[in-house]
C-alpha cells in the first residue's frame, strides 16, 4: 500500500518546534485527525524518544498546529494547538503555546491565507481556538515573504532572527471573569502527606500554578538539568499541579487532573539573584525582576512557555499574590523574568473590574523561522 502523504510545515516559533498543518489537509473527523497526527509524531513510545516520528520527544518539541482561514469576525487567522503526548496515543488541546504562536502568522504568509505588503510588517489578527482569545502578530516581511534573518536574540535559541511581536489581548479567563479563578491572590493546596503549601492560581494565556521556590526547598537559580534530576521534587510539583486544577475547576477529579498534562502548568517563583543561564551567560539580581522555573509535562522547561510568561506577568501586578511578593521593585518597563536559558520580558496591563483582577492585554517579542516545507509520511 502506497505512503499517505499530508502538506504541512516544521516550524520553529519561540522556544518551541512543531508540525504545522492547513486544516483543509488534515480529515475532519476529531477522532481520525487526532489518530493521525500521533502516528505523525511518533506517539505512544514506550522508549519516550519519538524516533519514528516528527515529535522530539520533549514537551518543547512534541507539538502540532492546525491553521485555517479565519472563523470569527475581525480576525484573519484560526489556529488550533494540540500538545502530543509522547508515551500516550492522546493529544492535549486544553491551552494554547505561546511560543509557537510566534510561528503562525508566517506560516500563513507562507500558505498564503492573508496578504502580505511588499515590506515592512503584515499585521495579522489570529484567532485562538483553544481558549476563544484574539491576538495581533507583528510579523516583518521582504519582498512579499516572512523576514526570518535579524539580530533579535531570544534566550533559548541559539541563533538571531527577526522579531514578531504578538500582543495578546484580554488573555484572561475564557469565560470572560479575572485572572484569579478563585478569586483569590494566594490559596492554601496539600500535599499528599498533608502539608499545606500556599499558591496564587492564575488563568492568563493558561491556567498556572505558582509556589515559591522557598516552600518547596528547590533552588530557582539551578539548572533544568539539576532539577529535573530531582525526582521528589517533581513528584511534589506534580501533586500541587493537580490540587490546582481541581481549585481551579479545571477537572472533576484528581485522575482528570493527571490525565491533563498540558494545563494548568506549575511554577516555581523566587526572587531576583545572581544566576548564569545553561549557555554560560551570567546575570546580576539587578538584571532580573524576579526568577521562575516552569514544568511543563512533568518535566522543567528548558526556558519558559510564552503563555506562562504572560501569566508570570499578569500574577505581577496583582498585589499579595505569590508573584508579585518576589519582586524587590516596580519594574519599570517590561517584566522581566529569569529562566533557564537567561531572561524573558513581557509588558502586561492589568486593572481591576467590579473587584476582578483583569489582564487587559500581554506582549511579547519572539521570532520563528520555517524548518522544513513539504509532506509528513506515514506507511500505508
Amino acid at each position: 500500500m502506497p505512503q499517505t502523504r499530508i502538506p504541512a510545515a516544521w516550524m520553529r516559533g519561540g522556544t518551541s518546534k512543531g508540525v504545522f498543518f492547513l486544516a483543509s489537509d488534515l480529515p475532519a473527523d476529531p477522532t481520525e485527525r487526532d489518530a493521525l497526527l500521533v502516528r505523525l509524531l511518533g506517539s505512544p513510545d514506550p522508549y519516550g524518544k519519538q524516533i519514528d516520528g516528527l515529535g522530539g520527544a520533549t514537551s518543547s518539541t512534541s507539538k502540532v498546529v492546525i491553521v485555517s482561514p479565519a472563523s470569527e469576525a475581525e480576525c484573519d487567522v484560526s489556529y488550533l494547538f494540540g500538545q502530543v503526548l509522547i508515551d500516550q496515543p492522546a493529544i492535549d488541546w486544553s491551552g494554547n503555546c505561546g511560543n509557537l504562536t510566534a510561528a503562525v502568522g508566517p506560516f500563513a504568509l507562507w500558505r498564503e491565507l492573508v496578504p502580505a505588503p511588499a515590506n515592512g510588517e503584515a499585521n495579522i489578527r489570529l484567532w485562538q481556538a483553544n481558549v476563544g482569545k484574539r491576538i495581533h502578530a507583528r510579523v516583518p516581511v521582504l519582498d512579499g515573504l516572512p523576514l526570518e534573518a535579524g539580530k533579535f536574540v531570544l534566550d533559548g535559541v541559539a541563533f538571531p532572527s527577526a522579531p514578531i511581536t504578538l500582543t495578546f489581548l484580554d488573555p484572561g479567563s475564557a469565560e470572560g471573569g479575572g485572572i484569579l479563578p478563585t478569586g483569590n491572590p494566594v490559596d492554601t493546596l496539600t500535599l499528599d502527606d498533608g502539608t499545606p503549601v500556599d499558591a496564587s492560581l492564575v488563568s492568563a494565556g493558561n491556567p498556572m500554578v505558582f509556589v515559591s521556590a522557598h516552600a518547596l526547598g528547590a533552588d530557582c537559580t539551578a539548572s533544568q538539568a539539576e532539577l529535573n534530576a530531582d525526582a521528589a521534587l517533581r513528584a511534589r510539583c506534580e501533586q500541587l499541579r493537580i490540587a490546582g486544577a481541581l481549585a481551579m475547576g479545571l477537572a472533576d477529579s484528581a485522575e482528570a487532573a493527571a490525565r491533563r498534562q498540558h494545563t494548568p502548568k506549575l511554577a516555581l517563583v523566587a526572587p531576583p539573584a545572581q544566576c548564569q543561564s545553561v549557555d554560560g551567560k551570567r546575570f546580576a539580581a539587578s538584571d532580573l525582576d524576579l526568577l521562575t522555573r516552569v514544568l511543563s509535562m512533568g518535566s522543567f522547561h528548558h526556558a519558559i512557555p510564552g503563555t506562562a510568561a504572560i501569566a508570570v506577568a499578569a500574577a505581577a501586578g496583582v498585589p499579595g499574590s505569590l508573584v508579585s511578593r518576589q519582586l524587590l521593585n516596580d519594574p519599570v518597563g517590561p517584566l522581566r523574568i529569569g529562566h533557564p536559558s537567561g531572561r524573558s520580558e513581557v509588558g502586561a496591563t492589568t486593572h481591576t473590574r467590579q473587584g476582578q483582577w483583569m489582564l487587559e492585554a500581554a506582549v511579547l517579542r519572539r521570532s520563528a523561522r520555517m524548518l522544513m516545507d513539504g509532506w509528513t509520511c506515514l506507511p500505508g
